[in-house]
Order: structure tokens, then sequence, then C-alpha cells
């Protein structure tokens, strides 16, 4: 009988297990990612339980503590036994639902069980082809702009590795400067996750791609393999000295991606409208649905 005392905290010493438990159930969403857990440990306070065959994750935010749902073989009674603990230890919306393959998992075991979209938490995935050609009308403003920073700016691309670490670092610091990291909660968390993810992005096996303008970085991409067919965009910053640079890293990072991968997942918009517009600007193939079940509803199923 899984229970609360079973779950551990995500730590960076356990990459191995989930690198080779996700070999055998491939994730779809960001927030599911170990590099994802370990950079937000500070503010989303990652637990994993292991039962049998399933890896089960919990988070904590603001004190608020959410369930997932089994990741492993389809299994009802354990997909009981964590609705009972979160029916105990969970908020109001105590377990939470990532992707339609695990949402129908739980329909067909709880088909009277309702979950509620969370749209805020949606990952947007593209065509990798898309993001590094931008074919056709639709992507014409954006190629426009590109090529506006091509002409403009003069460039490199430099791959992040131990050599440019410190630089990337210095980069960061800088990045940080300019849109006020310290005035703001949000960016003061990303600031931490993006840092920890330099600090330990040999241990973290990610890559990085880096543009070089007026013999200084500005602007970064940090991605790694999501699944057999999507590459997941982890971070990705520019500043605003060469107008465009956005749209370059993003171009630059999908042309590297684009012969081993069919998608790029540049994970959710966290509600936030101008993040939205910007994303839906470049037209996803499909989005990553998250859902919720409440509190009050996972009592009714009388577990």
């Amino acid at each position: 009988m899984i229970g609360l005392s079973d779950f551990l905290p995500v730590d960076l010493a356990d990459r191995s297990l989930f690198q080779a438990h996700y070999e055998r159930f491939p994730q779809v969403h960001s927030d599911n990612t170990f590099t994802n857990m370990v950079c937000w440990n500070h503010y989303a306070h990652y637990r994993y339980a292991m039962a049998g065959d399933s890896l089960i994750l919990s988070s904590t935010i603001n004190g608020q503590t959410k369930f997932r749902t089994p990741i492993g073989p389809p299994d009802t009674g354990l997909l009981r036994e964590v609705l009972g603990v979160a029916l105990d230890h969970g908020d109001d919306s105590p377990f939470v639902v990532f992707g339609d393959e695990a949402k129908e998992q739980v329909t067909r075991a709880f088909p009277h069980l309702p979950l509620y979209p969370d749209r805020d938490l949606y990952d947007y995935v593209y065509l990798a082809s898309d993001l590094a050609g931008l074919p056709g009308k639709r992507y014409l403003t954006i190629r426009h702009q590109l090529n506006r920073f091509r002409h403009r700016c003069a460039y490199r691309i430099e791959e992040i590795t131990r050599d440019n670490q410190k630089e990337v670092e210095d980069f960061l610091h800088r990045w940080c400067e300019w849109k006020g990291c310290e005035d703001s909660p949000v960016l003061a968390h990303e600031r931490d996750a993006v840092f920890y993810a330099i600090s330990h992005f040999l241990e973290l096996g990610i890559s990085g791609l880096a543009i070089r303008t007026d013999d200084q970085i500005g602007s970064i991409s940090f991605y790694e393999g999501l699944n057999g067919d999507t590459a997941l965009v982890h971070f990705e910053k520019g500043l605003p000295e060469c107008e465009g640079i956005y749209k370059a890293i993003n171009a630059e990072a999908a042309t590297l991606l684009v012969p081993r991968y069919t998608y790029i997942n540049r994970e959710g918009d966290l509600g936030i409208p101008g993040l939205r517009e910007a994303k839906m600007r470049y037209h996803p193939h499909h989005l990553v649905p998250v859902y919720h079940a409440e509190k009050k509803e996972i009592e009714e199923l009388n577990l």
C-alpha cells in the first residue's frame, strides 16, 4: 500500500533511475522530466515513490501538494491508492494528469471522476521543420524579423560547453539585470532554475546553443530529448541589443534538432497573455493537455 512516507525528494543523484524508467515509459509533458524537476525543485519541491513497476510524482508549491498519475503499466489498484494518498494529503485539486493517454487511463478506471483542463499548464509542441524553415505565408513576419537580425547583427553560433560555461553564467546575470529578476517572484524562480541548469549542465546531460554578438554571448537555448520523436527546449534567453535575436536562437536550435526529431516541445505559457501570443504565433502542431481532479469528487468515489 503506497503511503506518504514512501515519497522521497527528487535529487540530482536520481538521474539514472529516472532515465532508465523514462526509456521504458516515455513522457510527453515537460513537467514530468527529470531536468525540470531538479531545476525547479527550490520552487515545486518534487518527490517520487516507486511502487512495483511504476513511478509516482508529487509536487508542493506554496504548501499546496498535488499527486500525479502513476508512470508505468496501467494498474487500477495502484491508481486507486494514489488517489487515496492525494485525498488524504493533497490540496483542494490534489490529483493532476499530464497528457491524453494518462487521461484515458484514469477515465477507463474511474469513468465517473471528472477531469478538468488546466489550459495555463498545456505544453506547446511544434514541427521541428516548421521552426527551422519557417515555411509559407503564416511565418512571413517572423522570417522578415529573422532576416533583419541576420543583416544588421554580426553574430556566430556556438555550442555551450565547459569552455564557455562561465560566459553563459555572465550572460544570465546580465539578462536578469535587464529583466529585473529581483523585482518579480516568477523571474526570480526562473533565475534560480536556469542557473541550476548551467551549473549542472554536464551532470544533467542537456545540450545548449549560444549566439555571440559583439564578442559577447547575447542569447542561449538549453534543450534535450524528451522522447523518441520530440526534443524539449527548457530555457531560451536573449538580450535586446540585437532585435530579432530570440527569433534567431529559436531557428538555429531547431535547425540543429530537425535531423533527429520530428517535434519540438517549447513548454507552456503559465497563462501569461504575451507569452501565449508569442507561442501561438509560431503555430503549434498540437498542445499537450493537463487536467486535474477535485478533492470533493475524489471523495465521492468511496475509495
